[in-house]
Formats: structure tokens, sequence, C-alpha cells
């Protein structure tokens, strides 16, 4: 089964209104255009009938900041369905449906119910709908319109800064631009002249102008200067409505600084200026500052001072302080008081960086004088020169001038002077001075050889004022005399071959003189007159300060004659002239065919003649290993002979007693028994000693009993005279211990070192009643057996 659906034809008209500011309100309407369609159903065949309807809105117009007492109508809604029944509803979607824009649904009136500003949106889409209160469906498609609203004057113009900062050279030409400031206004630039700007100037006349269009300020004087007024406050408005009276307007403040140029050249505030030196101020010493006034700032205002003419333009320079300008009068060479007393100086102060577009003000400098005047003051003495060399032979004699100083007061006074040797630089005292007149003469002889140069320092001093003085190096020379003899440069060590041939040379010689002649040395070798002929050998003079010894004969014994003695004389060349005589050693060797020394000495000659060199060796080797035994078997028997007797066992010292062992009891101490100490009634008899053996039997002398006497210190007294006098005592130290209770003591003694000269046997019995802390005593000495175990 098919269904079958009808198209309805709906008609919608509406009818908008627009309010323009005016009482009236007026209505557009449009005519619409139909189309029919005709065609044939698959059901019925009956022709169907459409109506298209198209709409033009026309756009809807507000006012913004309506602040009138009702709300704004923008317009009504209706369709010719609506028969005033109140069948049909009127809806209004879109931007700011139900909150700006409210529709009543059953006339379709529209209001703005709140007041619109066109600076936050300027134009809002709706659409619009009417549905059938009853069947809830449309009677109309839902159309679209547009309300735009208009602009009004309500905002003023803007700058984009509230205070502008901007500079331009000074001297600039009328109409140079300065700045350009920028005004925006937020009202709608297309409808009216709400938003049409137009720049003027409050503030600023007659220095300054501005564009009215552009906002372009420029330059409305000529030669505006920095240095009057370099600061300008400037107040630009910028209003709407092209200007026009009821326009809203705004400002902007604009700071306006003239920079500098160099357009002014230095000055001096003085045409002359007068200063003092003291004449003995040094090189380099300040005297003064001078200034010339520059307006500019920055480098404009750098200044470069000179010198230009000026009788003291050689004595006097000046520089530029960087930091204030300022040009420093400086002593350029020493002044000296009595050759002028006042200089006249023309400076000149220029800028370091002119502007070519000013030159033709003027030069860009100034000159002003300066007159310097010199004052006296009380100088030291002044040398005639600033060092003195002299040259003085050494064999000059003591008080004899070797040269003179000479200084005076450059003052007028013409002060007298004194003369003395600074004795820091001549401690030994060699040379001295006049005061008077300033020659230097000799205290001491002097050593060319020992100190070449002596330098000593002269020191002059005015007599009225000692204060002033000065001082002068003398550097002397000490000029060499021929008085040292030529001797040999070392110590030869010759030898000739037993096999040597004559004419054979055994040594070259060569000397030295502590002398330096001028023209250097030269050295002579001959043999001594009482030798001139020797048979041995022979001396021939190389011509070069040296000599060859030379062998006269063939072959020469050691066993006759083992060592020559040849003196040779060495004279030099100076005036006068000096000679010596060295005596050279020759020794007689045996030599191997090459020449090559051998043997020299004389045993050598004892030896058999087939003994080799490392038989020699091996033989002495020999001998010093036995010495080495023999030395160290002497060393091991006297080392036995120093053993101390006490490591015997057998060794008895009065009362040291040596115990190899813990065990053993009171039988084993054999050495002494100390209980004869304790008791002088059993003392035996005077025994020999037994770690001595004397060679002669000595008769033993009896002493009278020591018991007999009850003082202790008599009895330490006699026992010490009885072991001095003892023959038998060993010959070292030993240790005696002496050790005397009495015999009428009340107590008996409780030691058991007395057990061997008691018979019976002591009870321990009573240990047992003592407790369980001397059991283990009591079990060892208390018991039957304990004796015998």
């Amino acid at each position: 089964m098919r269904t079958h659906s009808f198209l309805t034809v709906l008609l919608w008209s509406s009818v908008f209104y627009v309010v323009h500011m005016t009482p009236s309100q007026e209505r557009t309407n449009k005519h619409s255009h139909s189309e029919r369609i005709t065609g044939l159903s698959e059901n019925d065949g009956k022709t169907l009938h459409r109506t298209k309807r198209g709409w033009m809105w026309n756009q809807f117009f507000l006012l913004e900041e309506y602040t009138g007492p009702d709300t704004q109508y923008v317009g009504k809604l209706h369709t010719d369905q609506d028969k005033g029944d109140g069948n049909l509803k009127y809806i209004l979607t879109g931007d700011g449906a139900g909150s700006l824009f409210i529709i009543d649904e059953n006339t379709g009136d529209i209001h703005a119910a709140k007041k619109l500003d066109r600076e936050e949106k300027s134009l809002y889409v709706l659409r619009a709908k009417a549905i059938d209160r009853k069947t809830g469906r449309q009677v109309e498609p839902e159309s679209e319109f547009i309300i735009k609203i208009h602009d009004i004057n309500d905002n003023e113009p803007k700058f984009t800064k509230d205070m502008y900062t901007a500079s331009i050279p000074e001297m600039s030409g009328v109409g140079t631009s300065v700045i350009q400031v920028t005004a925006t206004d937020a009202d709608d630039a297309n409808y009216g002249n709400s938003a049409k700007v137009v720049y003027s100037i409050l503030q600023g006349q007659p220095y300054f102008s501005v564009d009215p269009e552009t906002g372009i300020i420029k330059t409305a004087l000529p030669d505006m200067s920095r240095e009057n007024r370099e600061q300008y406050q400037v107040v630009i408005q910028a209003k709407d409505m092209g200007g026009q009276m009821g326009g809203l307007s705004g400002t902007t403040t604009v700071n306006i600084t003239l920079t500098d140029v160099n357009d002014n050249p230095p000055r001096f505030p003085q045409s002359s200026y007068q200063f003092s030196s003291p004449e003995s101020a040094p090189p380099g010493t300040p005297l003064g500052r001078i200034k010339a006034n520059d307006p500019d700032v920055g480098e404009n205002a750098e200044i470069e001072y000179s010198i230009s003419n000026g009788d003291g333009s050689d004595m006097f320079d000046i520089i530029t302080d960087k930091d204030t300008q300022e040009g420093i009068i400086t002593v350029k060479k020493h002044l000296d008081f009595e050759n002028k007393v006042l200089y006249t100086l023309k400076v000149e102060a220029s800028n370091t960086h002119p502007d070519p577009r000013f030159l033709q003000l003027g030069p860009f400098k100034d000159t002003a004088f300066v007159k310097i005047s010199v004052e006296d003051i009380d100088e030291p003495p002044v040398f005639s020169r600033p060092w003195y060399l002299i040259e003085v032979d050494e064999d000059a004699k003591e008080g004899s001038i070797i040269g003179q100083v000479v200084a005076q007061d450059p003052d007028i006074a013409k002060n007298a002077i004194k003369y003395s040797v600074d004795r820091h630089t001549d401690l030994d005292r060699i040379f001295n001075i006049y005061s008077g007149n300033g020659s230097l003469f000799l205290s001491k002889p002097l050593d060319r050889e020992e100190t070449p140069w002596h330098n000593i320092t002269v020191i002059a001093t005015e007599i009225n004022n000692p204060k002033q003085s000065s001082q002068i190096p003398v550097f002397i020379r000490i000029l060499d005399i021929n008085d040292h003899a030529p001797e040999f440069a070392n110590y030869y060590e010759t030898f000739v071959c037993e096999n040597a041939k004559a004419g054979q040379l055994i040594q070259t010689v060569s000397a030295i003189d502590k002398d330096q002649p001028p023209r250097g040395h030269k050295f002579f070798f001959e043999l001594v007159p009482e030798f001139a002929v020797n048979p041995n050998f022979s001396v021939v003079d190389n011509k070069d300060n040296t000599a060859g010894i030379m062998t006269r004969r063939n072959g020469y014994s050691r066993s006759k004659t083992s060592t020559y003695l040849l003196p040779i004389i060495i004279f030099d060349n100076d005036y006068p002239i000096q000679s010596s005589t060295g005596t050279l050693t020759i020794r007689v060797c045996a030599c191997d065919s090459r020449g090559n020394m051998q043997s020299c000495s004389a045993e050598a000659l004892l030896l058999p003649a087939g003994l080799s060199t490392g038989a020699l060796v091996a033989i002495l080797l020999c001998i010093i290993i036995l010495l080495i035994l023999v030395v160290l078997f002497t060393a091991l028997k006297r080392q036995r002979k120093k053993e101390p007797l006490i490591i015997s066992k057998d060794d008895v010292r009065d009362n040291i007693v040596t115990y190899n062992d813990e065990g053993g009891g009171e039988e084993d101490t054999q050495a002494f028994d100390i209980g004869t100490l304790r008791n002088p009634e059993a003392r035996e008899e005077s025994k020999m000693r037994r770690d001595v053996i004397p060679e002669t039997i000595f008769q033993i002398r009896r002493t009278a009993p020591l018991w007999e006497n009850i003082d202790v210190q008599d009895f330490i007294h006699r026992r010490l005279k009885e072991n001095d006098s003892d023959p038998a005592a060993p010959p070292y130290d030993s240790l005696a211990t002496y050790a005397y209770e009495g015999n009428d003591s009340i107590a008996n003694s409780l030691s058991s070192l007395e057990s061997l000269t008691t018979e019976g046997n002591q009870d321990y019995d009573y240990l047992s009643d003592w407790g369980p802390r001397f059991k283990k005593l009591a079990d060892m000495y208390g018991g039957e057996d304990s004796d015998r175990d």
C-alpha cells in the first residue's frame, strides 16, 4: 500500500516598521511572486499547485545609547494566516532574543529591552517563526532578518599614548618634523563625521605646529637654541566631527627636548692668568688650572689646550683634563731662578669636534695669556759633572792626589762648600778628600789584582746650611803596572820513558801572569844559567807563550835516577821585566812500545820480571783479606774477656742469688744462706769466694762478732768495711745487701728462710680453722703428709 503526501500552500506575509527618531512609523511591504508547478501524481493524477514566496527583509536600524522613557520599538512580525483570534504565536530567536530583543507573541511587536552600544556589537541576526497554538505547527517557514545599530557620536578620540617624548637638534629649520601623534575614535567611520578626527595645538605655540590631518608636529620658529631653552611641553588636541562645534575631543602631552649641536666656541672667562713655581719643581709638577667655558655639552664641549706662543713654551706644557675639560699647566724642564724669573705663555683652547654647518659663525677657539713667575729657593750644591772617572796607577804613593771634584752653590749667595767622602762606599778608607777644594788623595796603597775598580761617593755640603747637600759618584780605575812575575799555569806531572829517544817532546808548559799589560802577555822560557847546558833535557821556546821540554839523549834508567829536577826561568816583556823560576819534576817510567806509561815507581824493579799486573793485584787482595781476619779474631777475643762473671751459674756475689727455676725450695740456695744474716749466731766462718781463684792464699783475718753490737748502722758500716778490705772481692762493680733484724726481738721470725736452721717441723694445723678462703693453703701445709709431698 502506498502513502501519498500533499503539499499545502502557505502564505506568510509580514509587515515591519522601522523607527527613525521620528514620531511616524513606516511600514514596508514587499510583494512576492508566485510560481505555479503543475504535475501528475501517481495516485489520482490530480494537478498540484505550490506557491513559493521569496522574502527580502530590509535592515532594521536602532539608535545606540537610547535613553527614552519607553523601550525602543524595533518592528512587527505578521502573517496572513493570523486571523486575530489568538491562535498564532510568534517566536523570535537569534542574537539577543529574549534578553536584548523581546517579542509580543500575540501581536508580533518587537522592542529593544536594553540600551545598546554599537561599539560593543554593531548588528544582530535574528530568526522569526509563526506557530499554530493548537497544532504546534509552523504556519510559515522560519525567516531571518538583521538589526543594525545606528551610530551616534558617543566616543571621544583617544591618543595611542598618554605622553609622547621626542627630541630634535637645536638650530633646526622651520618645518622640521619632530614626531607624529595618532588618535583613534571608536565611532563608525562610515556613518557621518563621528569618527573624523582633526588635530590642533593647545600649548607650545609659537615654537611648534601640528598638521591637522596627519598629527605631525613640526618646528615653527627658526634657530631655537638649546642654551636658551632645552625642554618644551606641547599639548595636542584631537577632535571628532571634523573639528566642528559639538564634537568630542581628547588631548595628549608631547615633551620635546632640543639636543645639542656644536654651535658655540670655547671662551676664556679672563684674558690673562698668573701662576708661580719654585725653581726646584721637578718636571711634571702641575702649577695651575685654566678653563675655557663652552655652553655646549657632551663631545661638543670637549676642549683641547695647547701653547701656541710665548717665551716659556719650551719650559712648560699644558694638558687637558678629560673629566673637567680644564687645562693643567705643568713644568716641562728644570727651572732656574738665577737664569730667568718670569715666563709668558699664550694658551689656546679649541673644540675637538667642530660642526661644519656653523663654521661661518667664526673660529671655534679662544686664546689667553699665562704668566709664570719663578720663586728662588736655597738649592743644594751642583757638581760640574754628572759623574767623575779617575785613573790612577796601582803603585801610586800614599798621600798622592789622584783627582779633583768641583761643585758650587747655584744660588746668588754663592755659599762656601765643603767636601767629604761617603764612608759607606769606602769602608777600607783607601781614599780621602780635602774638604776645601775637593782634591782626592790616597790613604792606603792600591792593588789592582785585588780590586781593579773603586766606586765611591763624594758629598758636597753648604757650610752655612748643612741641610743643603748633594752627592756625586766617582769611579776610580786602577791602572796596572808590571809587579807580578809569570809562573807555570799548572802543576805538571811530567815523565820520560826509559826507552825515550833524543829530541823527543815529553811536555809542553805554559805560564800565567796576574798583571794585564795593554798589549797582552808575552812570555819567554829558558833554562837557568847554572844549568844552561843540561845533558838530559832542553827547553825550546815556541814563541806563543808556551815551551816544549825535549830529551837530549837516548834511554833513561830508573835504577840509576828515577827523578830529574829541571829549573826553568819564565820572563815577561813588560816594564820592568819580571821573571820567576819554576822547577819541573820529571820522573823516569817504564813505557810500552807506543810510549804509554806503565810504571814509574822504583819498587816495581824488585818484583819478578815475569809477574803480571793481574798477579800483583791478586797478591794484594790476599794480604788485605788476611789483615781483616786478624782484626776480626782480635776483636772477638777481646769481647770474650769482657763478658761478666755473673753469666755463670756458680757465680756468688755476697747477697745476689740467681734462680733459674721457680721450684726447688730453700735447699737450692747454695750461693748464700740469708738465714745467717738474719741470725748472726748461726754465721759460719769466712769462706773463700768461689767466683775468683786467688793466685796467693791470703791469711783470712777474723773479725769481731757482729752480733755483739745491736746498732744496725754500725753493723752496716762494719760489713761495708769488711767487703772493701776483702782481697778476694771481684775487680768489677757488685751489689752487696746487708739486713739485720737484731737478736732480742720478742716476736719470733715468721720467715721460712730459717727452716734449714731449725730441727723440728712447724705445725700449720691452725690454717684449717681460718675458713674456706684458706682451705687450699691448709691442704698444702696443714696435712700430715704435706712436708713429704
